[in-house]
């Protein structure tokens, strides 16, 4: 095959996709079932290869009916939009094929990702901070319970996990599923994780989750984590930190903030006040490639203090890798993970194009963005708001005109018939017994007219599934 003449194929497809993404009428979708798609793409590999005309064809395909993520009617992640310096970094991160273990192999990477880290540590507050990007946010809490355990049970970094320690987490009753998946990995168990009550607007309550605490030490466990979440899933509500703070630094408790989703919201001037207390936490989970629109994977766990991530680690003797020639740190020996992707970098070209202003902009376009979806919901009269918006998510329902109408069913036809066609896609979930439509405001380059336009397709396709 001729690679420069694919190369440059390749760049035009990709010049091509990314002006479709602002083209109000293309769809975010192709929507094909998973059988119509195998009639287009041929997904199986043959004895030989493709031909050059073949795999330009298949970078075709690939595109077409693959969903447009960084089209502004893709509404259903906590993650949308293009980022386009960052894109360019992930491009040059691919191209240079490194990885992040040693300075040796990653001299520039390495620098980014220590400056990354350092920056991020700025906004939490950790005058003595560190930090390392791994493979996502669910990554991130795991290593943080880690932390946790390693702290109050050090021996257990070589002796293992004694089950009569009864060690005990406590997170928000909506909070992600990643904790428990962390306690069965740990061998802490699952139902060791205690859900602790929320408010009517999804925040933890603190004196629910202080009766919990005294509740597990006369139980003879040993309450050892606590995770405060920085917006949940659904509500995209913010635990109140300083008042979880008062508790868990009563008993001595390791006190971690899972901010995968709601992170970003700390670059904000205005409405970081939501997440006061931060700087009392000893761990805090970000992800730039959620509300700072980073090409995924873009994770960070920050922890209070330095040294915590490498004393993790056991018996780092690996000579044929870590040569402690240079007078820098190696940083894969503060990572569960050996190879490891370049992730610091496309979010260090966007931070440098838009700048530190750029960035607080942009999150509090999210937040405006919001407060004007929510306007829309509350102006229109099939429509209701099924919960007080928190920050980035507003949860509604439109509520047919036939009172017989099962209003769960309804929405979710709605949402599935805006999905196939491509005209936009929202997710939705369930708050309590109630299927509500999720809109979040997530990509950075939002404005009043996608609200909308988003707005117009979903009242008139459920108008039209009213009247059909």
């Amino acid at each position: 095959m001729n690679n420069e003449l694919i190369l440059e194929s390749a760049f035009d497809k990709i010049k091509a996709y990314i002006r479709a993404n602002n083209d109000e009428s293309k769809p975010v979708i192709d929507f094909k079932t998973p059988a119509d798609l195998s009639k287009v793409i041929n997904f199986g590999i043959a004895k030989n290869g493709v031909s050059e005309t073949e795999f330009l064809d298949l970078l075709d395909k690939y595109l077409e009916y693959s969903v447009k993520t960084g089209n502004k009617q893709f509404l259903n992640q906590l993650y949308a939009g293009f980022n386009f310096p960052a894109f360019i970094g992930e491009v040059f991160s691919v191209l240079a094929n490194t990885s992040m273990y040693t300075y040796e192999v990653a001299p520039v990477a390495t620098r980014i990702e220590t400056e990354m880290i350092r920056l991020m540590n700025s906004y939490t507050g950790y005058a003595n901070g560190d930090g390392i990007f791994l493979s996502g946010g669910s990554n991130a809490n795991l290593i943080a319970m880690f932390s946790a355990r390693n702290r109050i049970l050090p021996e257990s970094r070589k002796d293992g996990y004694d089950r009569t320690e009864k060690l005990t987490a406590f997170v928000n009753e909506h909070a992600h599923y990643s904790f428990g998946t962390a306690a069965n990995v740990l061998g802490i168990g699952t139902k060791n994780v205690i859900k602790i009550k929320t408010d009517t607007e999804g925040r933890m309550i603190p004196s629910e989750l202080e009766a919990a605490i005294l509740l597990a030490i006369a139980e003879g466990k040993k309450p050892f984590f606590v995770a405060a979440t920085c917006a949940t899933t659904m509500q995209a509500a913010y635990d109140p930190i300083d008042a979880i703070a008062d508790i868990t630094e009563k008993y001595g408790i390791w006190l971690h903030a899972d901010g995968a989703y709601g992170g970003s919201l700390i670059l904000s001037d205005t409405h970081r006040h939501l997440m006061k207390g931060i700087e009392r936490t000893d761990s805090f989970t970000w992800d730039p490639h959620k509300l700072m629109n980073i090409p995924l994977i873009c994770s960070a766990i920050l922890v209070k203090k330095a040294g915590t991530l490498q004393q993790n680690i056991t018996d780092i003797n690996t000579d044929y890798i870590y040569h402690d020639i240079d007078e820098i740190e190696d940083l894969g020996k503060k990572s569960i993970q050996c190879g490891r992707k370049v992730d610091a970098v496309k979010l260090w070209f966007a931070w440098k194009y838009f700048g530190v202003e750029g960035y607080r902009d942009r999150i509090d376009n999210l937040i405006d963005m919001a407060e004007y979806a929510e306007e829309i919901v509350m102006s229109q009269p099939q429509l209701m708001l099924n919960s007080k918006r928190q920050s980035f998510a507003v949860c509604f329902q439109y509520i047919p005109k036939n009172k017989q109408t099962n209003v769960n069913d309804f929405n979710l036809a709605v949402r599935e018939a805006l999905r196939k066609t491509g005209k936009s896609i929202v997710n939705f979930g369930y708050n309590g017994s109630d299927l509500v439509i999720r809109f979040v405001a997530a990509n950075g380059e939002l404005n009043k007219a996608d609200i909308d336009r988003f707005f117009s397709n979903f009242i008139a396709e459920a108008e039209s599934l009213e009247n059909a």
